[in-house]
């Protein structure tokens, strides 16, 4: 008692005195924030249709010269925001970094400007009595170099972002305010995009674009190129092919088939379209930027030279079209009412990405196997790589699923050295493997009467032709479970985004007829995967991934790497006193197993050497998936065509 009394009081001193400044030390008080940009509200901009300049021909340097005319209808303060949070992004990603040599007129005189010091994407300036309008000048200074950024223009190809090209004023939702755009292309090049638009001029290479809102406009990019191709996948549907040279555009008439599947087995399982067209802008490229992002009537694909002339040698990147077409359905007309936003300053809160991302993940590697351009085995291959990634990171003890979905904000995207124990944006493939699950209980629940595929025409399959936004919460997905199979399909969900299992939500796959198995050989689909990341994928197998030259990209934490000392970055130099190959690696994995003998590494840290010891004896271990029983299961059944 004494003893409590007297620790209680040592507390009460102790707080008693850091609480106090210490006398003669100064003690600032705050500057008061008082946040100057309007609100936007919902009433139409009253001054008219802004116009939007691109001069887009200096490909060399890769400089966007933007000239936008932005009607007024009043004299007094105006703020133009450059747009900040970007939907697909998830996260303030714009890069205003790039804008440069920005200057504002009106009857042709400059008008000064004040960028706001806590929204640097936002610009302040009194609009002079008597203007109508302002006339604003700018380029946007593409990357160059890959650390820049992504490489949105070369000699060859453009993805022109109208987000980076414009600026719009605060104060309305952006569906409120009008706008054209008119962009000059290098001569001889052609463009695709949702946008429709027509030559214009003598040159013939400057288009004008149709008249749109900016929330439309800045869903509306466009892919430009050298060389390219119009592929009509159906009576709304287009593939568009860019490509750095035009041997990268010639397509079998089966690989277009298996596009033209892609559309009809979408439609099928959604039961409408939420677009008047859309179009696919496939770049073909090591040039220009890699990019995967959704839009409401386009997705931007990028892949790697290869596509079509490497068809039979594996999957490949052909997962990224049937992933981004979901997004028309889920994520742009269907979307978290808390990623929903009025303009592009508001923030975006993803708490609802499990569904977003998580779902169209599950759809996308449907949709390969239901259309052929993935194989079923080539499909069901990469879910037992999925399933074992997830099953074996330990970051699921500390951190929950719906977590992740603040990861976009957290991480901007950027490299982690931990992953397995940070995590990322694992509400793509952990959700993958949660909506696997719902699948198989509806088809457990209801005796084999009911599917996921109920649920997709009944979330998705309403308003046929509406390309405007439908907004759901977390009970509306409860809701319309409910409806299809009765059941607590809330608590379920809330207790899959926050439990913190041993293991991740695998079961699914066996009740609809496989489970996870391992062995020494790795699949084909697996063995595509190392090639397009370039990696030796040891995560099974001791617990790293190398990469080219044997630096390291990948070390699960607490495995076996991790307890010998290994670090991504670390280079491994030489294999049991015999030079690194990925070859000589694997061997004396495999050679390891069953005996006591460790792997031993010499391997670099910057300049530093050292030998460590790999004190892993299981052998190679590599993902796949085995039927349970016979006859076809609720996976079969899900994977086959429409």
């Amino acid at each position: 008692m004494i003893r409590s009394a007297f620790a209680a009081f040592l507390v009460s001193v102790s707080s008693a005195a850091f609480a106090q400044v210490p006398a003669g030390n100064s003690a600032p008080q705050p500057v008061p924030f008082v946040d100057t940009i309007p609100q936007p509200r919902d009433e139409a901009y009253p001054a008219g249709p802004m116009v939007v300049n691109v001069d887009a021909t200096d490909t060399v340097r890769g400089i966007l010269r933007v000239k936008q005319t932005i009607p007024v209808a009043k004299a007094g303060a105006l703020t133009l925001l450059f747009p900040k949070w970007l939907p697909g992004a998830h996260s303030p990603r714009a890069e205003i970094e790039k804008v440069a040599g920005l200057v504002i007129r009106a009857g042709g005189k400059p008008v000064p400007w004040t960028r706001d010091p806590v929204d640097v994407f936002a610009f302040h300036i009194d609009v002079p009595a008597g203007a109508a309008q302002l006339d604003v000048e700018f380029q946007f200074l593409s990357a160059t170099k890959k650390d820049q950024g992504r490489i949105a223009v070369t000699p060859t190809m453009i993805s022109l972002q109208p987000n980076s090209v414009s600026l719009y004023p605060a104060g309305w939702f952006t569906r409120r305010i009008p706008v054209r755009m008119n962009v000059t292309w290098p001569a001889g090049w052609t463009a695709a995009g949702a946008l429709r638009g027509k030559p214009v001029g003598t040159g013939g290479n400057t288009w004008a674009y149709e008249q749109t809102n900016y929330e439309v406009l800045v869903d509306s990019p466009m892919l430009a190129g050298r060389y390219g191709r119009v592929i009509p996948l159906s009576d709304k549907v287009t593939l568009n092919v860019f490509a750095d040279n035009p041997a990268e555009l010639v397509a079998t008439p089966a690989q277009i088939d298996a596009h033209r599947k892609l559309v009809d087995q979408a439609v099928k399982t959604f039961g409408s379209q939420h677009y008047d067209h859309y179009d696919f802008l496939l770049s073909i490229t090591d040039r220009l930027g890699g990019i995967g992002l959704e839009h409401h009537r386009s997705s931007e694909d990028g892949v790697t030279p290869g596509y079509f002339a490497k068809w039979a040698d594996g999957p490949g990147r052909r997962n990224l079209l049937p992933h981004e077409f979901t997004h028309s359905w889920n994520g742009k007309f269907r979307r978290g009412a808390d990623l929903w936003t009025p303009d592009f300053r508001t923030p975006m809160r993803g708490s609802l990405l499990w569904v977003y991302e998580g779902q169209t993940q599950f759809w996308g590697y449907v949709l390969q196997a239901r259309s052929g351009l993935v194989s079923k085995q080539d499909t069901l291959d990469q879910y037992a790589t999925i399933m074992a990634n997830y099953d074996s990171q330990p970051a699921r003890h500390w951190r929950d699923l719906l977590d992740t979905t603040n990861d976009p904000v957290i991480a901007q995207r950027k490299p982690k050295g931990w992953v397995s124990w940070q995590r990322s944006e694992d509400y793509y493939n952990e959700g993958l493997l949660v909506w696997m699950d719902v699948d198989s209980l509806l088809r457990e629940k209801s005796g084999g009467r009911k599917s996921i595929d109920d649920f997709a025409r009944a979330f998705f399959g309403m308003r046929d032709g509406d390309w405007g936004e439908l907004t759901y919460t977390i009970d509306d997905v409860a809701q319309t479970l409910n409806a299809i199979q009765p059941w607590d399909w809330k608590a379920y969900l809330v207790k899959r985004l926050t439990e913190h299992a041993e293991g991740a939500p695998i079961e699914g796959f066996a009740r609809n007829g496989y489970r996870l198995v391992y062995t020494d050989q790795a699949t084909p689909a697996f063995r595509d995967g190392e090639k397009v990341r370039k990696v030796t994928d040891l995560t099974w197998s001791g617990g790293f991934i190398v990469g080219e030259g044997g630096a390291l990209s990948g070390v699960t934490w607490d495995s076996a790497a991790f307890k010998a000392g290994l670090t991504v970055g670390t280079v491994i130099a030489a294999v049991n006193g015999e030079s690194y190959s990925p070859e000589g690696l694997k061997a004396a994995i495999a050679a390891a197993k069953d005996t006591r003998a460790p792997v031993t590494l010499l391997v670099r840290n910057g300049e530093d050497y050292r030998t460590v010891t790999l004190d892993w004896h299981d052998g190679l271990r590599y993902p796949r998936l085995e039927k349970i029983g016979t006859g076809e299961g609720g996976l079969d059944r899900l994977l086959a065509p429409r």
